[in-house]
């Protein structure tokens, strides 16, 4: 039986580029959104997201570059398996112009011809050894490593509401003391790692109380999507009116958790990938963000970026150059 294809999908902005910023300045955001502009900084590492994907994952089927309309002037956009994306092109007019990532991400299935399996990529997470297709889906089932947790929000992160608006519209839908029961063997898989620990202790609650986010590329089925937006239509539409993030949105970790709390899932190593968070309090996991690139320990590394000063930030950017040149260092043939 032959693989069914696994479109890669990758979300992408220029917060520098003067049109972008012109139409932004039009928008004043509102109380409880974020407008950071950490949000929207580019690390100018793009090129090794690409050549990741072509030393390592050279299989996939097509790319669907997302953006508000910039291209970086180095990129081949005629490469045939590299597809162009406009916030314009698929999302609903009412939704536009957008500076909402939830907004961009909850309505990705509207993209003509996506595949039903995808993945989807931040702009922050690259590819850093070789990968198969069943590294992402397993017979139809997205891959996951996955737990339980708790979340503790705090008033200024938005990030940790969208985490409990979502869980609550998974509590909605599902029953977690009949299936953690049922998929008993997906929520205590060995292959789920040390994080397996928090659903130890956390399956004797009597509902979900929130899931564990690896904060790397997710495995999607784009028929999630469209359940979900049949079940819930009116928070989605809601959240995809925010110009900004705000706290009452959701977000894709929505569509993923539905795919765990159903089941439809196969659990992936832990140790696939790692997620580092840096900003002023994290600089210190530089060497180590660095270790683990040049190493090989995992096959993708996600490097979430938060406040920091600008000398930190030149000097984390010039090193992190100069480690993935190190494992990447010919152009690929998305580069003109």
């Amino acid at each position: 039986m032959p693989n069914k294809p696994i479109d890669f999908v990758l979300l992408w902005v220029d917060g520098s580029n003067p049109a972008w910023q012109a139409e932004k300045a039009k928008y004043s955001p509102e109380q409880n959104t974020d407008s950071s502009i950490y949000r929207y900084r580019d690390w100018d590492l793009l090129k090794y997201w690409f050549r990741g994907v072509e030393n390592f994952a050279p299989w996939v089927n097509h790319i669907y570059f997302v953006t508000y309309g910039h291209l970086p002037s180095w990129l081949n956009t005629d490469h045939p398996k590299l597809k162009i994306v406009k916030h314009s092109d698929y999302l609903p007019k009412k939704y536009l112009p957008t500076f909402n990532a939830n907004a961009i991400e909850t309505n990705l299935h509207r993209i003509k011809s996506l595949s039903e399996q995808f993945v989807l990529f931040n702009d922050d997470m690259y590819l850093i050894k070789k990968t198969a297709p069943t590294d992402f889906f397993d017979r139809g089932r997205p891959k996951d490593t996955i737990a339980l947790n708790i979340h503790c929000p705090s008033k200024s992160l938005i990030g940790q509401h969208l985490c409990l608006n979502d869980v609550s519209l998974i509590n909605e839908h599902f029953d977690f003391k009949t299936l953690i029961k049922k998929h008993r063997t997906l929520w205590f898989n060995p292959k789920n790692g040390p994080e397996l620990a928090r659903t130890l202790v956390l399956q004797s609650c009597p509902r979900f109380p929130g899931f564990y986010q690896p904060h790397l590329a997710t495995s999607f089925l784009k028929s999630t999507f469209e359940t979900v937006w049949s079940k819930e239509p009116d928070i989605l539409d809601q959240t995809s009116s925010h110009k900004f993030r705000s706290a009452t949105d959701v977000n894709q970790w929505l569509f993923r958790e539905w795919q765990i709390a159903s089941g439809h899932i196969s659990i992936r190593s832990h140790k696939f990938g790692k997620s580092f968070f840096i900003d002023r309090d994290g600089i210190h996991l530089k060497p180590a963000i660095l270790k683990y690139i040049k190493s090989g320990a995992g096959q993708m590394i996600a490097i979430n970026d938060g406040p920091m000063s600008t000398t930190e930030f030149k000097s984390l950017l010039k090193d992190l150059n100069s480690a993935f040149n190190l494992i990447l260092p010919r152009k690929s043939s998305y580069e003109k």
